[in-house]
């Protein structure tokens, strides 16, 4: 298989066929989810980081909708086919999906993952998704933030 076949392999919108994938890795699964617009250093330290909890890493991106609900009408910048390309290409990343929901709620619930991890401005109690993962006996991992690294101060450098 070529590497642009093997990037195309991560990536699943249709959520029966993640699951299908999802099931097929063997080990410890983590899961992350967010809008990971710009994709920038800090994203990837984060990735890596998580990646090293377990034996696979699951991104699920928000869909450009859900960023818009989010963020503002001007984002995303990129679109969710390349965002979730650019994340493929990531050597720690083993599977990507997304989903268009306010939470990552309902696709923990199909998934399952044993463990789940946030970023450095969250508090595993005040995770809407926190009841789901408890449910299914999951964990819940929070990594601090690179300093200096945003989406958003990148877009203000750029002048935008």
């Amino acid at each position: 298989m070529n590497m642009l076949s093997r990037i195309e392999a991560k990536i699943e919108q249709d959520r029966s066929s993640l699951k299908e994938k999802f099931d097929a890795l063997k080990g410890r699964r983590v899961f992350t989810n967010g809008c990971f617009d710009l994709l920038h250093r800090g994203h990837v330290d984060y990735l890596c980081r998580a990646r090293d909890l377990g034996d696979h890493l699951i991104v699920a991106l928000n869909t450009d909708e859900s960023v818009k609900r989010l963020k503002g009408p001007s984002r995303p910048v990129q679109t969710l086919e390349d965002r979730m390309f650019l994340m493929a290409s990531l050597e720690c990343v083993s599977l990507v999906g997304c989903f268009d929901e306010q939470t990552p709620e309902d696709l923990l619930s199909i998934l399952k993952p044993e463990i789940h991890v946030k970023g450095g401005d969250y508090r595993p109690d005040d995770l809407p998704e926190k009841r789901v993962i408890d449910a299914y006996g999951g964990r819940i991992k929070i990594l601090p933030f690179v300093p200096g690294r945003s989406t958003t101060g990148l877009i203000q450098k750029l002048g935008g």
